[in-house]
């Protein structure tokens, strides 16, 4: 079919058309008049993405469509939804009891019965790649849309502030309990360092244990130093018991020794001068033999005299020896004892610092979250407060009629060609065509026509007359 025989089957039929179409269109119309009017009221609430002012906690650098779909969950919850009744008083007002006295015959909870049909006209959408959530509220006072739309906006923002104030009063209460718990710990541990110091005559910030070991320390070098001096005596006193006396240092770098051996070298050159020259039984080398007897017996007493003194020299040293060896055994015992007990207070002084660094931070978090409870304020913030509509968002009048149009105009069309499909008759040159499968040579005007017709005619009316296609004999 062509658009040209789809167009005569229109006018040929136009007035089933169009009766087809008024039956559609004037009750659209009508309808769209008679239905009451609906009035849209929308609010805005944008998502705040900054840092968290309070605890330092920055949000999500961007925001998810997880956190969006969240605050949507919320706003469209019966809590958020039971405070915004308590906010507008809607349970004081007649009219809503009379219409749940007339619902539910006065069962149940009013409060949840208004929920359950305020949230049937509440329409809350995400922008587009935003944080801004729109918040819809349909009735059929333009006024309470308004009204209705913001208590919800309010409930919402003030529910958030709850949802983060409530964990923050609990933790605050939970980090109030364990600071006590901490501030004992702490006090019974500095009471305890307290009592171990008086105990002991110990306090842990003096340089005590410092002095002691010093103290050990110089006792240990005089005992190497007095060891020293005592081996060299032993030394001397066994090279003096083994006949070596006159050998020892002391002795040979002793002036009266040397005095002696000196004079008695003297007497020895001389008796042997004089005996050469006297002989033996001379009275003056009697006399020197007589005299180097002497200096030597002086001599013998005198080295006997050293040698007994490297001896006491040497148990003088070993004496000292022994005493600073006891000395240096006491300190040691000393000095372990003021280590233990040292490690001890230590132990306790450890314990002092952790009671503190565990109190100093449950203060810490205490603060914060005291602080947060404290909170008037959340993340989302009204963006734009809903106004009451002036037009009426339901019913649309110019689409129903555009609707009404076109679904009138869809139908008529299916009308009219199911009514041509019944009953096919001849619109045009080429339906005969198709029905007959013959050629066109000439076409007969109507009985209206105001033209001629003839072959003498000329100019576009003969080309109508004459077909293209050779005339069969059947034509």
């Amino acid at each position: 079919m062509t658009f040209r025989q789809f167009l005569s089957i229109l006018v040929a039929r136009k007035r089933l058309f169009i009766a087809i179409l008024l039956g559609v269109l004037i009750p659209a119309v009508a309808l769209s008049f008679l239905l009451p009017k609906r009035y849209t009221a929308v609010a805005s609430v944008v998502v705040d993405v900054k840092p968290d002012p309070l605890s330092a906690i920055a949000y999500q650098s961007l925001m998810t469509p997880g956190v969006i779909a969240t605050q949507i969950d919320i706003l469209q919850s019966e809590r958020v939804a039971r405070r915004a009744v308590r906010t507008l008083r809607l349970t004081e007002v007649p009219q809503v009891r009379q219409q749940w006295q007339e619902a539910q015959n006065g069962e149940g909870d009013i409060e949840t019965w208004l929920i359950d049909r305020l949230q049937r006209d509440l329409d809350v959408k995400p922008g587009r790649e935003s944080s801004v959530i729109n918040v819809s509220y349909v009735a059929p006072d333009p006024r309470f849309a308004a009204a209705l739309a913001n208590a919800f906006v309010q409930a919402y923002i003030e529910t958030s502030v709850e949802l983060r104030v409530d964990p923050a009063k609990q933790y605050s209460s939970f980090f109030d309990s364990r600071a006590k718990e901490a501030r004992e710990a702490l006090e019974k541990a500095q009471s305890k360092l307290s009592a171990f110091q008086n105990e002991h005559g110990l306090i842990m910030t003096d340089e005590r244990l410092d002095v002691e070991n010093q103290r050990l320390n110089e006792i240990s070098s005089q005992l190497v130093m007095v060891q020293s001096l005592s081996a060299e005596a032993s030394s001397r006193q066994a090279q003096a018991n083994a006949g070596s006396g006159d050998k020892m240092f002391e002795i040979t770098s002793n002036p009266v020794v040397a005095s002696l051996r000196a004079d008695m070298s003297r007497s020895e050159a001389r008796l042997q001068e004089i005996s050469a020259r006297l002989g033996d039984k001379n009275p003056q080398v009697i006399e020197l033999k007589a005299s180097i007897n002497e200096l030597r017996q002086r001599i013998d007493a005198e080295v006997k005299r050293l040698t007994a003194g490297v001896g006491i020299s040497g148990n003088i040293s070993r004496q000292r020896e022994a005493q600073l060896r006891a000395d240096l055994e006491a300190q040691r015992a000393k000095v372990l004892k003021l280590k233990q007990v040292r490690d001890e207070g230590a132990v306790i002084t450890r314990e002092i610092e952790n009671a503190q660094r565990n109190y100093d931070n449950i203060m810490q978090r205490q603060s914060v979250t005291s602080i947060e409870s404290q909170a008037t304020s959340s993340n989302a913030s009204v963006l734009t407060s809903a106004s009451a509509p002036i037009e009426a968002s339901f019913p649309k009048i110019p689409l129903n009629i555009a609707l009404g149009i076109f679904v009138g105009a869809l139908l008529a069309v299916g009308v009219v060609m199911a009514a041509e499909l019944r009953d096919r008759r001849v619109r045009e040159i080429d339906d005969i065509q198709e029905l007959l499968g013959l050629s066109i040579i000439g076409v007969l005007p109507g009985p209206k026509s105001k033209r001629s017709i003839g072959f003498a005619a000329g100019g576009a009316q003969r080309q109508r007359l004459l077909g293209s296609a050779p005339v069969s004999k059947a034509a």
